[in-house]
C-alpha cells in the first residue's frame, strides 16, 4: 500500500536537494528521501531518511556506528548522554534505540496549514549533522573509552 503524501512538500524538498547539488533518492511508493552525507566529525558519515507525509516530514540522521546494545554500562551512559545532550535543545532531538543501540538525530517540520520555505527545509537538514558534529566526540568516548557521561557531554559543551 503506497503511502499518502504532500506532493507539494516533496517538490520543496527536491528543489533544496537538486539546487543544491545533493545526490539523494526518492521512493515514490513510500515517500521517503534517502542519500549519505560526509560530516567533519570521527563519524565521517551519516545516513539520511526523510519521510514525507501530508502535513509533516521528518529528518532522521542516522549514526554509521551503534552503542553495544549487549553492554548494559555502555547503554545506560549513552542513555544519560542522550538525556543531557537534549536538554535545551530547540530544533530537533538525539533518539537511542535500547534495543539496537542506534543512535540519530531528528527534526520533524510540522506542515499543517503552510508549505515549508527552501530556508526551512535547508535548516531541518543541515541542523542534525551540525549535532552529530557537536556530540559525537562525547559519544565515541562512551562507546569506545568507558566514558562517563557527564564527563562525555562536558567534552561535548
Amino acid at each position: 500500500m503506497a503511502a499518502e503524501y504532500s506532493d507539494e512538500i516533496v517538490e520543496i524538498i527536491r528543489s533544496f536537494l537538486v539546487g543544491d547539488d545533493w545526490k539523494f533518492d526518492f521512493d515514490d511508493e513510500r515517500g521517503v528521501f534517502t542519500f549519505g552525507v560526509s560530516i567533519e566529525s570521527k563519524l565521517k558519515h551519516l545516513r539520511y531518511f526523510i519521510p514525507v507525509r501530508e502535513d509533516s516530514y521528518v529528518v532522521y540522521a542516522i549514526s554509521p556506528i551503534e552503542a553495544d546494545s549487549d553492554d548494559s554500562d555502555v547503554m545506560r551512559e549513552m542513555a544519560e548522554f542522550i538525556c543531557r545532550a537534549n536538554y535545551g535543545l530547540r530544533n530537533g532531538n538525539f533518539e537511542l534505540d535500547v534495543s539496537d543501540g542506534e543512535v540519530r538525530y531528528k527534526v520533524f517540520v510540522d506542515c499543517d496549514g503552510v508549505t515549508p520555505s527552501e530556508e526551512v527545509v535547508k535548516g531541518s537538514i543541515i541542523i542534525p549533522s551540525v549535532m552529530f558534529d557537536r556530540y559525537a566526540p562525547g559519544m565515541l568516548d562512551i562507546m569506545f573509552k568507558g566514558a562517563t557521561a557527564e564527563d562525555a557531554i562536558s567534552k561535548c559543551e
